[in-house]
C-alpha cells in the first residue's frame, strides 16, 4: 500500500496521486512502484475494469518496457557487434523491464479486488504526453469502449512514471537497492538528465562519465563534476568491478554500496584526465619475470575532498614496499581491456611470449607499454584488486585480459596493433 499520509499531508484523490513531501523524499524502486498504485486504482475505478481488461494493460506494460517491440520506450538495438556499454545497458533494460512488468501484473490483479481508498475523491490527473505508443487493444480500452480523457491521462502518467523508473535504474547492478530522489512529480524531475543520457546512448558510444552523471542525478537530484563514481546520502556508487573478478565484471555499470559515513555529495575523479599525456615506461626496460612476484596485498584509499571532488588510489604492498595506482586510471584500464570471447575457441601458439614481472610493472613510473612484440604479465593467484591496479598501470591500448587456461595466441577480440600486453588472471569461478 502507498505510504499513509500524515495529518498535514493532503489526502489521495482529486488531482493528487501521491503524498510525497514538497521537499522530496528517497525511495527504493519497489517503494516508488508501490507509491504509483493510486494511478492504477484511478484507472480501474474510472473504467470499471475487470480481470479481462487487466490482461490488456499487462500486455501493454510488457510491450512498453521490452526492447524491439513496436511500443518500446527504448529503441535500442543490441547485438554481438554493439558497443559493450550498449550491450550492458540493454541487458539491464530487459532484466529490469521484466521485473517491473511482473510487479505490474501482480498489482493489477490485487487492486481489482482490494482497492486503494481515495479520500479526496476520484483521481483526475493532467499528464503531459511523452509519446508512448499503445497496443491496439489498450488504445481501444482506454480511448474507445469505456475509456476517455480521464482514464487515458491516468494511464499515461502511470506508464511514464514506470518508464522513468526503469531508465533511472539502468546504471546500477543492484538496482533494487538504489535510493531514488523522488519529488511531488514522481520521477519527472529526471527527464532532462534522462533525455541527455538516452540520446548519447542511442547516437554514439556513451561515455562512462555520462552514465555516472545520470546516476548522480537519479540519486541526488542534482548534477556534479564529471567522474567515475560518487558518494551521497549514505552510500557510494562506484564501478561494479570493485569487489568482483575483473575478467567477469561489467565494464560500465555501477554498484550502490551503503555507507553511513558518506554524508556529503562527492564525485570521484581521475588524477590524470588525459592519459595520452601521462609519462610512459617501456616494458622492455623492466626486468623479466624470472620468478613469481609472490603474494601482493591491496586496498583502496580515498583522497581529501576539494570542490566537491576527490581522487582515490589503490595501494599495493609487497614485502613492506608500497606502490600506488590511481583508482580512476585502474577503472579506465578495466573498461578498455580486451577480453577473449568465451564462445570462440582459441588457436594455440607455440610462441613463447616475453614476460614481465607484475610487481615491477606496478612500481614503474607512468604507464607501462610495449613497442617490441607481445609481453605477458602473469597475475594468476593475485587478489582482484591487485589485478585492477595492474590494469591501471598499463597503457590502455592493446591490453588483453585473459584467463590463464587460454592460449596467448591472438583472437579477433584482441587488439590489432603490433604489440600486446597480455595479463593472465585466474579463470572466473564456475556458476
Amino acid at each position: 500500500m502507498p505510504p499513509a499520509p500524515t495529518p498535514n499531508t493532503p489526502a489521495l484523490g482529486g488531482s493528487r496521486w501521491n503524498t510525497f513531501p514538497a521537499a522530496g523524499t528517497v525511495l527504493t524502486a519497489r517503494d516508488f512502484f508501490t507509491a504509483t498504485e493510486p494511478l492504477l486504482q484511478g484507472i480501474i475505478d474510472d473504467n470499471a475494469l475487470t480481470s479481462a481488461d487487466g490482461e490488456v494493460l499487462e500486455d501493454q506494460i510488457r510491450a512498453t518496457l521490452a526492447l524491439g517491440t513496436r511500443e518500446t520506450s527504448l529503441p535500442l538495438a543490441i547485438g554481438p557487434d554493439s558497443a559493450s556499454a550498449a550491450r550492458e545497458l540493454g541487458s539491464q533494460a530487459e532484466t529490469i523491464g521484466r521485473e517491473l512488468a511482473f510487479w505490474a501484473t501482480s498489482t493489477l490483479e490485487r487492486l481489482l479486488t482490494d482497492r486503494i481508498p481515495l479520500p479526496a475523491g476520484p483521481l483526475v490527473v493532467r499528464s503531459h504526453c511523452y509519446g508512448h505508443l499503445l497496443t491496439p487493444p489498450a488504445a481501444d480500452l482506454l480511448l474507445g469502449r469505456r475509456g476517455g480523457p480521464v482514464a487515458m491521462q491516468l494511464y499515461n502518467e502511470w506508464l511514464h512514471q514506470i518508464v522513468l523508473l526503469r531508465d533511472a535504474l539502468l546504471p546500477f547492478t543492484n538496482w533494487q537497492d538504489v535510493p531514488l530522489r523522488i519529488t511531488p512529480t514522481g520521477l519527472r524531475h529526471t527527464e532532462p538528465a534522462r533525455d541527455a543520457f538516452l540520446t548519447e546512448l542511442l547516437v554514439r558510444q556513451i561515455r562512462h562519465t555520462s552514465i555516472v552523471g545520470f546516476a548522480h542525478h537519479v540519486v541526488t537530484g542534482t548534477s556534479g563534476p564529471a567522474g567515475y563514481g560518487f558518494e551521497a546520502g549514505g552510500g557510494t556508487a562506484l564501478p561494479a568491478v570493485l569487489g568482483l573478478p575483473p575478467l567477469a565484471a561489467p565494464r560500465h555499470l555501477l554498484t550502490w554500496r551503503a555507507d553511513p559515513a558518506a554524508e556529503d555529495t562527492v564525485t570521484y575523479v581521475a588524477e590524470v584526465q588525459d592519459y595520452y599525456a601521462a609519462p610512459r615506461t617501456l616494458v622492455e626496460d623492466l626486468p623479466p619475470a624470472d620468478t613469481a612476484s609472490g603474494s601482493l596485498t591491496a586496498r583502496t584509499v580515498a583522497g581529501p575532498v576539494a570542490d566537491g571532488a576527490r581522487t582515490a588510489r589503490i595501494e599495493v604492498t609487497h614485502e613492506g614496499t608500497t606502490a600506488h595506482v590511481d583508482l580512476g586510471q585502474a577503472l579506465r584500464g578495466h573498461r578498455f581491456a580486451h577480453r577473449p570471447d568465451p564462445t570462440s575457441g582459441d588457436a594455440h601458439s607455440d610462441a613463447a611470449p616475453r614476460t614481465a614481472a607484475v610487481w615491477s610493472a606496478l612500481r614503474a613510473p607512468g604507464l607501462v607499454w610495449t613497442q617490441a612484440g607481445d609481453v605477458t604479465l602473469d597475475a594468476t593467484g593475485q587478489d582482484d584488486l591487485v589485478v585492477l591496479a595492474l590494469l591501471g598501470r598499463l597503457y590502455p591500448e592493446n591490453v588483453t585480459l585473459r584467463p590463464a587456461d587460454h592460449s596467448a595466441a591472438r583472437t579477433t577480440t584482441d587488439g590489432t596493433g603490433p604489440s600486446r600486453l597480455v595479463t593472465l588472471v585466474d579463470p572466473p569461478p564456475a556458476r
